[in-house]
């Protein structure tokens, strides 16, 4: 499992180089503009950070889709299902690969965005008053109507269930393009079917969910019992996709 992970990696660590240079001349811009006291400057670069920071997480997810379509779409990359690898192993890799990818960039973006936070508020020698500041920010949002309470509680279910969110619709992504590259190989206007199927399963797995933490008052209960909907969903898809790769793909 680690050495097919470390092939995924293989494949998307390009893009990856690429996120992280853009990322490095958008931190540059945004501390040139913080020490010269270039305010369009350091906007541009904050701007500029935000927008990596949540596209970063898309780009990851729809590289790792593209990759197991070019894997099932090509010969180089049909190659990987004449190894004696299982299409449990190998999709299970392209899970684990892409959901430790997300949680790391998440966290890198946190810690970056924390760090010039930190530089912002002691160039104004306004350090001592940033978490207050924070917390008086983030007592303003609310999640499904229900106030935000910062604590370490909330924290955890809150990024386990963004986490699980992420791997429950790129597993979905994934079972719509083995769908696409399967079972509707070769017939018209198979993509734009697959793309649909991808819409309303995810439409209805969130009104599923809704369902399910409909009337729980408690927000870090219902971000617990969300993200584990998530991840039963995410396990769903995982072996319906891989049961059709094994049927369908593996030679």
């Amino acid at each position: 499992m680690i050495k097919l992970m470390k092939y995924e990696l293989r494949k998307t660590w390009f893009t990856k180089l690429i996120l992280l240079g853009i990322t490095a001349v958008a931190e540059i811009i945004y501390l040139v503009g913080l020490y010269t006291d270039r305010e369009g400057t350091m906007s541009a670069g904050i701007t500029l950070l935000f927008v990596l920071a949540i596209g970063g997480l898309l780009v990851i997810g729809l590289e790792s889709v593209l990759v197991l379509h070019r894997d099932m779409n090509t010969k180089q990359g049909y190659m990987l299902f004449m190894t004696p690898n299982s299409c449990y192993k190998i999709l299970g890799a392209k899970v684990l690969e892409c959901g430790i990818s997300i949680l790391l960039t998440g966290a890198f973006f946190f810690a970056l965005g924390l760090l010039d936070l930190s530089l912002l508020f002691a160039r104004q020698g306004m350090l001592n008053t940033l978490w207050q500041q924070i917390q008086s920010f983030l007592s303003s949002l609310t999640i499904y109507g229900r106030p935000l309470v910062i604590n370490v509680s909330t924290i955890s279910a809150l990024c386990f269930s963004i986490l699980t969110g992420w791997i429950s619709t790129i597993t979905t992504a994934y079972l719509a393009d083995v769908i696409s590259s399967s079972l509707l190989n070769g017939r018209k206007f198979n993509g734009l079917i697959s793309f649909l199927l991808f819409v309303a399963l995810s439409w209805g797995f969130s009104e599923l969910n809704t369902l399910v933490t409909h009337g729980i008052t408690d927000t870090v209960t219902m971000l617990w019992i969300y993200g584990v909907f998530e991840l039963v969903i995410a396990t769903v898809m995982y072996f319906v996709t891989a049961h059709l790769m094994d049927k369908y793909l593996s030679v």
